[in-house]
């Protein structure tokens, strides 16, 4: 299976508001991948609240979509029960919705690794010990 890389909500924030503090990192990242970038529509969802007051970003997010740069291959409906379990088990860091999609994802996809601005991907575990790998900055 081909690697993919799994996008988040900060880098895609990041990318799209140049007054993102994370703002060279994600153009720098994304500008050296090869790997497919695919997300979920979680991510989606938070990444537009958090560019609301941008609506041209949010409309590049879009873009991207619409012309295939970011797959959007997760759907919840099959992976319900999983997500939930991932949510109870997690309830102390509390980890969202769009993080346990992550997870799953990281989990479905082996070769995968996430890009994230998110330290408690550090934290979270796929098929239940193993570390996800990760793409963030040095500095989280």
């Amino acid at each position: 299976m081909k690697p993919v890389i799994l996008a988040d909500t900060g880098p895609l924030v990041a990318l799209l508001d140049r007054r993102d503090r994370y703002h060279g990192w994600a153009v720098a990242e994304l500008d050296q991948m090869t790997a497919p970038l695919a997300s979920c529509e979680a991510v989606l969802t938070e990444a537009c609240f958090l560019l609301r007051f941008e609506s041209p970003a949010q409309q590049a997010l879009l873009e991207m979509v619409s012309r295939g740069e970011l797959a959007l291959p997760f759907r919840l409906e099959n992976d319900v029960d999983r997500v939930r379990n991932l949510m109870s088990r997690y309830a102390n860091v509390p980890m969202s919705l769009a993080d346990a999609c992550l997870v799953r994802m990281a989990e479905v996809f082996e070769r995968s690794r996430v890009l994230t601005l998110d330290g408690d991907f550090r934290i979270y575990r796929r098929n239940g010990r193993q570390v996800i790998p990760t793409l963030m900055p040095t500095d989280l």
